[in-house]
């Protein structure tokens, strides 16, 4: 088969696989420190914190994709993403139980939903995020979701690593993965189908594997970020949170 050839389903499934082997965040340096212990309370305040913003935009990042969606059906589909994050009524959904996790390590729940302390680079990679999707055609907007396939394993390896290796945090204030569990696969397996069933040319199949490696660089950006600030070399941009003044 050439390379210009047109992928069966299947090829473009383990293309996307593949993409997500080499590129999911899972291989990110700062994620092994967190997962094995290797960070203080305050790099994991610094963590939770600016993963509230991309947390935080996942419903507005939805409802944009949803605005553009004239099928009925996949918009009574796609409309759970936003009710799975916002929830049914205050303090439910998974921005609620993230809000948790930041009450839990002891940052203050108003500087955390200002995002006046976020590092510059969290904020231009979700915005960037929210762009592509409005931005892009509607196949790009849904790939881009994909890194959803990859989520399982590297929530199994947070929520047992962070419970085995700090003193700081709980089942409880860890809730939030609980739900991702069932809720990621269900969502990415929707995604996955879709994507299979209308990338019909060569040229939708690579921009669904292009939408697919965006995503995993704007996840992978967020954690370049918070290692260069908050790890090595300590470059904390002016107004950005810093530990020692949130323990005094």
């Amino acid at each position: 088969m050439g390379d210009d050839a047109l992928l069966t389903p299947a090829q473009l499934e383990a293309r996307l696989r593949a993409i997500g082997a080499e590129r999911y965040h899972d291989k990110h340096p700062f994620h092994h420190l967190l997962h094995s212990g290797r960070l203080n309370r305050g790099q994991v305040q610094a963590w939770a914190l600016n993963r509230f913003e991309y947390q935080r935009c996942i419903p507005l990042k939805d409802a944009a994709l949803l605005a553009r969606i004239e099928d009925p059906q996949l918009r009574r589909v796609w409309r759970q993403r936003i009710v799975d994050h916002d929830g049914e009524r205050d303090g439910d959904g998974g921005i609620a139980r993230w809000l948790h996790l930041t009450d839990a390590l002891g940052l203050d729940r108003a500087m955390v939903e200002s995002g006046r302390a976020l590092l510059p680079a969290t904020r231009f990679a979700v915005q960037a995020y929210i762009h592509f999707v409005r931005e892009r055609s509607l196949l790009e907007a849904i790939a881009s979701s994909l890194t959803e396939l990859f989520a399982p394993t590297i929530i199994g390896q947070r929520v047992s690593g962070m419970l085995a290796n700090y003193d700081f945090v709980s089942r409880q204030s860890l809730a939030y993965f609980d739900s991702r569990l069932h809720q990621a696969p269900q969502d990415a397996d929707f995604a996955l189908d879709y994507v299979k069933r209308h990338a019909l040319t060569r040229e939708q199949q690579d921009a669904v594997c292009a939408a697919l490696r965006f995503k995993c660089e704007v996840l992978w950006s967020m954690l370049d970020a918070l290692h260069l600030a908050y790890v090595e070399p300590r470059l904390i941009p002016p107004g950005a949170f810093r530990p020692d003044e949130a323990a005094a």
